[in-house]
This record gives structure tokens, C-alpha cells and sequence, in this order.
């Protein structure tokens, strides 16, 4: 079996998060390994913006995914603060695209060997169209995913 030495925590900022976090962190820390957070910041929402620019509007979308983004580092370092794992174990990672392209690539340039995520993202729907970024996960990720869920 290969040794664990970096886990992905997938956070969508649902009701989910801390609890995925917190899980995250305890296998990190029996484990002796690295903890990766990553969140994606869906380019649903980016075009969505874009478009409002385009109808004349005074929209950066530039400028939206660094609100957005800054927003977001704050809630989550409360939510590290309510966590217990040293902070030098902690990178935290942003992106902007497709979730699903943009959690696998993670995986790939992190080197991450397990994946922690919630079956539901922010809509707490199961399945949108053509399903949810947990399911797809589940058959496409590389390295074994750990599904957590709420008590």
C-alpha cells in the first residue's frame, strides 16, 4: 500500500465544509502527512459576470473573483482556527474553473494521494443535470476519495 502524504480537503463552503475540514485534519494528523485545501470558484459564475459587463453594466469580473476570493480565505481561516493542525502542514489552494477539471488537476500537480470531500457542493442538490462534482469525482479521481458525511 503507498503512504499517505498529502491529503486533498475539497471545500465548497456549504454546511458541509468544517466538518470535511475537520475530518480532513484528524487523518491528516494520524497519518503524519500534509493537508491540501482546495476550493473552486466555478467559472459559471465568472460568465455569468462577464455578461452582466457586457450588457453595459460596471462589472469587473476580474475584480469579482478577488472579492470572491478574499471572502473566502477569511472564512476559512476560521474555520482552520476550530481545527486542530499546525499551520506549516496547511497549504491552501484557489482556483477558477470547471470544479471537477479543477479538483483533478489538483490532485495531479499536488501530488495528493487521498481525497477528502462532502457528496454535496453548495446547492445541496444531489444530482444537477448530469450529476454532482462528488459523483464524478468518485469515478474519475485517481487516488482514493473518502466521502464525509454529516453526522
Amino acid at each position: 500500500m503507498r503512504q499517505v502524504k498529502r491529503i486533498m480537503a475539497a471545500i465548497a463552503f456549504s454546511k458541509y465544509s468544517q466538518g470535511i475540514l475537520e475530518f480532513a485534519a484528524q487523518l491528516t494528523r494520524r497519518l503524519d502527512c500534509e493537508l491540501v485545501v482546495v476550493n473552486v470558484i466555478n467559472i459559471r459564475d465568472m460568465q455569468a459576470v462577464s455578461e452582466i459587463e457586457s450588457m453595459g453594466y460596471q462589472v469587473d469580473a476580474q475584480e469579482y473573483v478577488r472579492g470572491v476570493e478574499t471572502d473566502r480565505r477569511a472564512e476559512l481561516e476560521k474555520m482552520l482556527k476550530g481545527v486542530q493542525i499546525h499551520p506549516e502542514k496547511v497549504k491552501v489552494v484557489f482556483h477558477v474553473g470547471h470544479p471537477l477539471e479543477m479538483l483533478l488537476k489538483t490532485v495531479d500537480e499536488e501530488k495528493i494521494d487521498m481525497v477528502v470531500m462532502g457528496p454535496k457542493g453548495r446547492t445541496d442538490l444531489r444530482h444537477v443535470l448530469v450529476g454532482s462534482v462528488a459523483e464524478k469525482m468518485f469515478r474519475h479521481c485517481p487516488v482514493p476519495l473518502v466521502s464525509y458525511r454529516m453526522k
